[in-house]
């Protein structure tokens, strides 16, 4: 005879089962399968197995049991995977590699360039998330990455001062450069006189070289302390380097076409910016000879802003100097941002803790997102999107809005990456990586929507 027990005292003994039992137990009989079905009993294992996961809208039409089997069978296939498969989990840095020519048929193929403490380059197809090729292991760590896109080339510079060009195709290096001194900072420049690669060092030095031959072209000390910043202004007239010494390290805006085309027995036309602590700069997209640096002074670490306009010909600078536009200083309270970007040339956007701020170059507020939980742990601006993620799993993307006074941005999406599944497998680390190549495919793929 069938022992037919109630639904109530069913579903509390069903509560302490886990989930393979409960769904033998729902095989006994039609009452037990009803029961068995409970969307509490699912939801309960679900947030007990992943408690760290934030499930508001992902859950849409379907039931808490069919949730639970979707992730257990993804957790089933990241354990199926080889952590050969993985390499680039613990990716450091990372950058675009594919341009507007690069493509596969008649579709735009994203590239991205990624590199491992396996001392590896990488180049990922975005699209197909597969690795399309890498180099070698190099005999040290690869300490900095820079592309040009519109060449399909990789720059590499290690631990050792190895300088590297790379086409992502072939297994060997185009070109091999070794320093006297270990490198800091690389940057490319795509100017009408042909690509150019600066490579600043520990000796305060910036190298100019050809590309991809590595050519020495010319050899400028900045300053005696390491050149840890270089950007190429948007228009290609300066160089922009800087260290993040406290208090001792000047800024200096280097005219680009001295580098490129140096005259024997005369120095660089440089421009020295009387300013210390600076930790990070940006260039404004528009205004071509305008650049807001973030800095960090006293024992207490206050944070402000400074904007520099630099004279629009590159000529002789002795008595000249870049004329302060606008500064400003955090409050105390605040806490200190890492990243930084600006807008239009009057803006400066930056995170905070888990807020991203929007100011004016002289320190006036224009707006403030509470968009993330939890602390912002990157940001990218460029001068369509502002693109933020966080440590609570979360990608939050921007769009700026130019009607008005200043350029504001508006709030387009919230996106919840589940990580949590390939952490259980990779670590934190290597599931961050596969959350930024993730955030860098959105990103690229939006771009390329809006292009067209």
């Amino acid at each position: 005879m069938e022992l037919q027990v109630p639904d109530v005292p069913l579903l509390k003994i069903f509560s302490f089962l886990d989930a393979f039992s409960l769904l033998q137990a729902s095989q006994v009989n039609r009452g037990w399968n009803r029961v068995a079905e409970n969307d509490q009993l699912w939801r309960s294992l679900c947030l007990k197995k992943w408690s760290l996961c934030n499930f508001s809208g992902c859950l849409g039409s379907q039931t808490w049991k069919r949730l639970f089997l979707q992730q257990t069978k993804l957790e089933h296939r990241m354990a199926a995977v080889k952590p050969e498969d993985f390499l680039f989990r613990e990716a450091r840095p990372m950058a675009y590699l594919s341009g507007c020519g690069h493509t596969v048929g008649a579709q735009e193929k994203s590239v991205l360039c990624t590199v491992s403490s396996k001392h590896k380059l990488y180049a990922w197809d975005v699209q197909e998330g597969t690795m399309i090729w890498s180099s070698p292991v190099q005999q040290s760590s690869i300490m900095r990455l820079a592309t040009l896109p519109q060449m399909h080339l990789a720059f590499t510079v290690d631990l050792e001062g190895t300088v590297k060009v790379w086409n992502c195709q072939d297994e060997d290096a185009l070109a091999t450069l070794t320093m006297p001194w270990t490198c800091f900072s690389l940057e490319i420049c795509l100017t009408n006189d042909g690509p150019f690669l600066m490579v600043g060092n520990a000796e305060g030095d910036i190298y100019t070289l050809t590309v991809p031959e590595l050519r020495g072209v010319s050899k400028v000390n900045a300053f005696k302390y390491s050149v840890d910043l270089l950007h190429c202004s948007p228009d290609k007239k300066w160089i922009f380097a800087s260290g993040t010494h406290q208090n001792i390290l000047p800024v200096v805006g280097v005219a680009l076409q001295s580098l490129l085309k140096p005259s024997e027995g005369k120095s660089p036309l440089s421009l020295s910016i009387p300013f210390s602590s600076c930790c990070r700069a940006c260039w404004a997209p528009r205004r071509t000879s305008r650049i807001t640096v973030m800095y960090r002074r006293g024992s207490c670490k206050k944070t402000g802003f400074t904007t520099f306009d630099l004279p629009a010909r590159a000529c002789v600078f002795h008595t000249n100097t870049a004329r302060q536009i606008a500064t400003f200083l955090l409050p105390l309270h605040m806490e200190s941002p890492i990243w930084m970007g600006v807008g239009d040339g009057n803006t400066v956007v930056f995170e905070s803790g888990p807020s991203l701020f929007l100011f004016t170059i002289s320190g006036h507020l224009l707006q403030r997102f509470e968009d993330h939980q939890r602390t912002i742990g990157n940001l990218w601006v460029d001068p369509v999107h502002v693109l933020t993620t966080s440590t609570d799993d979360s990608l939050h993307l921007y769009m700026w809005d130019e009607e008005g006074r200043y350029p504001h941005l508006k709030s387009c999406s919230l996106l919840f990456l589940h990580f949590f599944l390939l952490q259980n497998y990779f670590g934190y680390s290597g599931s961050l990586v596969f959350y930024i190549f993730y955030v860098c495919f959105l990103f690229f793929y939006t771009y390329f929507r809006i292009s067209l």
